[in-house]
């Protein structure tokens, strides 16, 4: 009997007396208890579902599997989805071994490392390369300028050259002088060869060699004033006295200067013309301080002009001077171009690329000068062998004398890492380091001093040694397992920090300007909108020019003009590049010196500044950047992960 027709006898019993109520009950349970013995037996398992089946049971013991955000760890979820703070997937939480080791160490299994990408490199040393950008202008070669000027009293009968910029060539007339003293002189020239002459027929000794010191000292004379010695001899050939004398260009070049107009008179010395040699000129380039360790004599510079964009001229740093200008905090460093084709004119602004490599002890490479000798005076002579300065006869000396180490110095290559191992947090650096020597995978966090970063790499100055292995990617995850466990992150660890001297009250009100360009570029990024990303960063590179610096002085100083000066670079890459994800990689160094002026020199009034940091930015390594709100908002990812980012610090403003 089946359900459907036990039940339907059920309800037709329902019609009569209540004694079938009692019978309707026990019909009822019996159908249902016949049911169940009538019910199919259930299909075996394929071979997979068992398998399947079985890897679930021998996992039946293990702890639950958690959730994570990479960049939240505090967000724990039983199963995947989206991080309700940033939205990024949700990742299997790291699991580590917890050893009961130090506080900064943790341990992690296969799968973690899995998990987390972990990567690593060891710490080498080599010699890294970096390009140092620079601006400057094209100036004369000072070695080729020189002055057509009286070297007697005079009157200025005759200019041949009536205007600057005109070409000249050496030996060519540019003045006809009349001077009294100059006829007197050729007089004495005359009868001293005419003495000579007759010197020839004495019999004494003595008075021919008078009569040609006489003639001799006649000569001198005239060559003293400033006449050629083709001028000397056409007088003696002559014999007579002329009144006027004619003053030739001492060089081949260009006019630059006329100084004096026909029917002058002239005192001895004065000017008449500047002529300058074009062949070859100066390129003065605005070196900061932070750029110095950089720079060395007779590296290649690259420049870059206005007028032939596309186009790159070649020199070489002839000279660094020893000394800073106290205003801007500037150096001017010399670079030497040659200029046959006349094309670089002295006023021309340029952008200037220096390739240089640094050594352990900071002195820069140019495999260039290995074993050369060099002018300690005139840096522009190099020889491949020991000799004499062909201008000044000093001895050269050896390139290395001038602080240059050879390339093939190995150990003299500074300790390097590659950029990604080192989570940068304010003033402090960390990296975490593999023990090799521990049975299992065991990572430290390690605190560290480093040098100029090159390129892809960071010197490192303590805190490491050759041949450790360093954490190169997944090392942000691992300090979030360190603060999962309730462990102290060594990115949240305080530093200990002196309070920096306050900035007057004028000084922050100019830095208000740069905040506020700032945070609109900030805006307009997060809405991924480049175009007033762009807008803003321009208003941003004029504020930083109307910063009135002399508000500041001494350490502050040096410290806001070596800020202004990464803004400027930051700003400029910015400006120049063609898509949003380089806008946005150049914004990540104009953040990272907005912090620091943040943290150096505070902000004028009672807002308060958040700084924020996302460790996903440029490709994992992370950067913080500055709001003027404590919601995140992501310049880095715009709506891709808007709320990406944890306010790290909050700074508050000054007031007067």
């Amino acid at each position: 009997m089946t359900r459907p027709k036990a039940v339907s006898i059920i309800l037709g019993l329902f019609k009569h007396d209540w004694t079938h109520w009692i019978v309707a009950g026990l019909l009822i349970w019996l159908a249902f208890e016949f049911g169940k013995g009538q019910a199919p037996e259930p299909s075996p398992l394929p071979a997979s579902g068992q398998e399947q089946a079985g890897e679930h049971l021998g996992h039946a013991d293990e702890k639950p599997e958690i959730w994570t955000c990479p960049m939240h760890p505090q967000i724990k979820m039983p199963k995947p989805g989206q991080c309700p703070i940033c939205g990024m997937d949700l990742v299997p939480l790291v699991q580590s071994e917890d050893d009961g080791g130090a506080p900064s160490t943790i341990t992690l299994t296969k799968n973690a490392i899995a998990l987390a990408q972990v990567e690593t490199a060891k710490v080498e040393r080599r010699f890294v390369a970096t390009d140092v950008r620079l601006v400057g202008k094209v100036e004369y070669d000072e070695t080729r300028v020189k002055e057509v000027s009286a070297w007697v009293p005079g009157r200025l009968d005759r200019l041949y050259v009536d205007y600057t910029g005109t070409r000249v060539s050496k030996g060519d007339h540019m003045v006809l002088l009349y001077s009294p003293e100059l006829l007197e002189a050729q007089e004495a020239l005359v009868e001293a060869k005419k003495g000579y002459e007759d010197s020839k027929k004495e019999k004494s000794a003595f008075l021919r060699d008078s009569a040609k010191k006489l003639l001799d000292s006649a000569r001198e004379k005239l060559s003293l004033w400033g006449l050629s010695d083709s001028q000397i001899q056409a007088i003696e050939e002559r014999r007579t006295a002329e009144s006027h004398v004619e003053i030739e260009a001492p060089l081949s070049g260009i006019v630059i200067h006329k100084n004096a107009v026909e029917g002058m008179y002239v005192k001895t010395g004065s000017p008449i013309y500047t002529v300058a040699d074009l062949s070859e000129l100066w390129v003065l380039l605005d070196a900061y301080e932070l750029d110095l360790p950089w720079i060395r004599y007779g590296q290649e510079v690259e420049l870059r002009t206005e007028a032939y964009p596309g186009e790159v001229f070649e020199g070489w740093i002839s000279f660094v001077p020893p000394f800073l200008n106290d205003a801007t905090r500037t150096t001017k460093v010399r670079v030497n171009v040659r200029n046959e084709d006349r094309r670089l004119k002295p006023g021309m602004f340029v952008r200037a690329i220096v390739k240089s490599r640094i050594a352990a002890g900071g002195d820069v490479m140019d495999p260039a000068l290995a074993g050369k000798w060099i002018c300690p005076m005139h840096h522009e002579i190099v020889k491949d062998a020991q000799g004499k300065c062909d201008i000044c006869g000093m001895a050269l000396v050896t390139a290395e004398s001038l602080g240059f180490v050879p390339a093939g110095d190995v150990e003299r290559a500074p300790l390097v890492v590659p950029a990604s191992a080192v989570l940068l947090t304010g003033k402090r650096a960390v990296v975490y380091v593999q023990d090799m020597k521990a049975d299992k995978p065991t990572y430290e966090g390690r605190e560290v001093t480093v040098g100029p970063r090159a390129g892809r790499y960071y010197v490192i100055l303590e805190g490491l040694k050759k041949g450790e292995v360093v954490v190169t990617h997944g090392n942000f995850k691992i300090d979030s397992a360190l603060q999962i466990q309730a462990r102290p992150s060594m990115m949240s660890m305080p530093a200990q920090t002196d309070e920096p001297p306050a900035a007057p009250l004028g000084f922050l009100e100019d830095l208000g300007l740069v905040y506020e360009a700032y945070f609109s570029a900030q805006k307009a990024l997060a809405n991924d909108d480049v175009a007033a990303a762009e807008t803003a960063l321009a208003a941003l590179e004029k504020a930083v020019d109307a910063v009135d610096m002399t508000l500041v002085q001494g350490d502050l100083h040096m410290r806001w003009m070596a800020l202004a000066k990464a803004l400027k670079q930051a700003i400029s890459a910015a400006l120049s590049a063609p898509k949003i994800e380089e806008v946005r990689a150049a914004f990540a160094d104009i953040s990272k010196t907005i912090v620091d002026m943040e943290s150096a020199f505070k902000h004028a009034g009672t807002e308060k500044h958040f700084e924020v940091f996302c460790p996903m930015a440029l490709g994992g390594e992370g950067a913080p950047w500055l709001q003027a709100t404590e919601e995140v908002k992501n310049p880095y990812f715009g709506s891709e992960m808007l709320q990406c980012g944890d306010v790290m610090k909050t700074y508050e403003g000054v007031q007067k």
